[in-house]
């Protein structure tokens, strides 16, 4: 409740002092000791107005001369000085008031002040907090602070949240993304060194890629025969007809120095690589100082540094046997013990690498088992495509070496061959395509006392006594083949394909 002064020199409500247009007031309340001892008047009256009753409008007093009914007369606008001094009361009396020394008369006529050290004066009150209805008839309690315990479950629960959520996030991302497909990838990359065998052949794989049938047995009792004349010399030989899988086999289990003749697995090697895209035919491959070896081969007379194509590295360790190729190709296949392996896991058990070319002192061996193997798988596709097949066939076709198994062939017959020669083994093995459509497989490595020309000739003869035999008529269904060869043998004098008067030696790759 507010009371307004009687005092007429203070200024009125309708003034427009400055205290009145300053929206920032501060109102003192009346103390209530001041409200009990006002005095109603005499007649006991409230002074509340009267209301008008409903319908009626509450009379009007009759205005003055120039104004309109209804209206108040204006108050004159207090001076300057007025409104100065009406101010310095207030703030009089309301210092008088805040040390306990004002009346109640002087509390009745005090006036609202501006609040000069008032931040804000414009703060509007806060409106009171609604209640729902659901609300309204409980009584609110003041929460309670959490325990300890509470709030590591409530951080625990929302943490295992978060991680369930990044999981599923995780998750979609990558089976989207597919990485599978980019890990195999680079694994087909890092391995290009360590894994070379692309198609490998088990024992039992081996055994029905060669499936032998009967030995032939008036044949082999020819060549032991010739064997048995050079006591001297101890000889492996193997053959297989690809046409009825009659196969002969004299100690060609044996492992013996191989020569130059560990070059045909090699050469498959690299054309299982070529399948796999793990090398190419244009490759530049470059001869590096260590690579280069004596003896056999021409790619040695070329400075260091020299850059060969793969298919023409490949094609000169067949044809003239150049060792320096071969080494090239060790390296670049991954190096003789990763051959090795891939040899074993064609079954040629005998085969190994153990020295770079030249080998002179024979510690690389194998079988001629082992040779007409591979041999064997790659004429029946078994270990390479049709086409790096046919490729590798040309290329042996082409060897330089024609001293040792052509020279037992005859008019029209074409072989695809490696030779091997160190001094103290001599080696050929290959695959012979006669003019009557017949082919079979052949090898043969003689062991010899150092630069033994009677191993050369053992190897020849063995050629000629089965080209012979494979050159009879094929005998009636039911009878049996004789136990000697019904071609006569070549006249004295006549030298059949590739071949050289005897006694007379040829310098030839080896």
């Amino acid at each position: 409740m507010w009371e307004s002064g009687n005092d007429p020199t203070l200024p009125s409500e309708d003034s427009s002092s400055t205290h009145q247009q300053d929206a920032s007031m501060r109102f003192v309340p009346v103390p209530r000791s001041v409200k009990a001892s006002r005095q109603r008047p005499a007649d006991g009256r409230s002074r509340k107005p009267e209301m008008p009753s409903r319908g009626r409008k509450p009379p009007v007093s009759p205005a003055p001369n120039g104004q309109k009914a209804g209206s108040r007369a204006p108050r004159p606008p207090l001076k300057f000085d007025e409104k100065l001094g009406s101010g310095e009361r207030l703030k009089d009396l309301r210092d008088r008031r805040r040390n306990g020394a004002s009346s109640p008369a002087e509390s009745r006529r005090l006036k609202p002040v501006p609040n000069p050290t008032a931040a804000n004066t414009n703060r509007r009150r806060r409106k009171p907090r609604k209640v729902s209805m659901l609300s309204a008839g409980t009584v609110s309690t003041p929460p309670r602070p959490r325990t300890r315990s509470g709030t590591a479950l409530v951080y625990g629960t929302r943490l295992l949240i978060l991680g369930v959520g990044l999981g599923v996030l995780a998750g979609t991302i990558l089976s989207a993304w597919d990485p599978a497909r980019y890990f195999a990838a680079g694994a087909s990359q890092s391995d290009k060194t360590e894994q070379t065998a692309t198609v490998p052949a088990t024992p039992l794989e081996q055994a029905s890629a060669l499936t032998l049938g009967q030995e032939i047995l008036p044949l082999k009792n020819d060549i032991q025969t010739l064997v048995a004349q050079q006591p001297q010399l101890n000889s492996s030989v193997m053959l297989v007809d690809l046409d009825t899988n009659a196969f002969l086999n004299i100690n060609a289990s044996v492992a013996l120095p191989c020569a130059s003749t560990i070059k045909l697995p090699v050469l498959v090697a690299f054309f299982q690589d070529v399948d796999a895209g793990k090398i190419h035919l244009d490759e530049l491959l470059t001869m590096r100082p260590d690579l280069i070896a004596t003896e056999s081969g021409e790619m040695q007379y070329q400075p260091p540094g020299t850059q060969f194509t793969a298919l023409e590295t490949a094609t000169k360790m067949i044809t003239v046997s150049d060792n320096t190729a071969t080494n090239m190709l060790i390296d670049r296949l991954g190096g003789k013990d990763v051959l090795t392996q891939r040899f074993q896991s064609w079954g040629l058990t005998s085969t190994a690498i153990r020295n770079p070319l030249p080998d002179i002192a024979g510690t690389n061996t194998s079988s001629s088992q082992d040779l007409v193997t591979a041999l064997g798988l790659v004429t029946n596709g078994k270990l390479m495509s049709l086409r790096s097949r046919d490729r590798l066939l040309d290329i042996m076709r082409r060897t330089a070496n024609s001293s040792l198994l052509p020279t037992g062939l005859g008019e029209g017959a074409t072989i695809a061959h490696k030779t091997g020669s160190i001094g103290t083994l001599i080696g050929d093995v290959g695959v012979v395509d006669m003019p009557s459509g017949k082919r079979y497989l052949i090898g043969a490595l003689v062991k010899r006392p150092r630069d033994d020309e009677r191993a050369e000739e053992l190897i020849r003869k063995v050629s000629r006594l089965t080209y012979q035999y494979f050159s009879q008529p094929v005998p009636p269904q039911g009878a049996t083949n004789p136990s000697q060869p019904t071609q006569p043998p070549v006249p004295s004098g006549t030298t059949p394909q590739g071949s050289s008067p005897l006694g007379t030696r040829v310098a030839q790759p080896n």
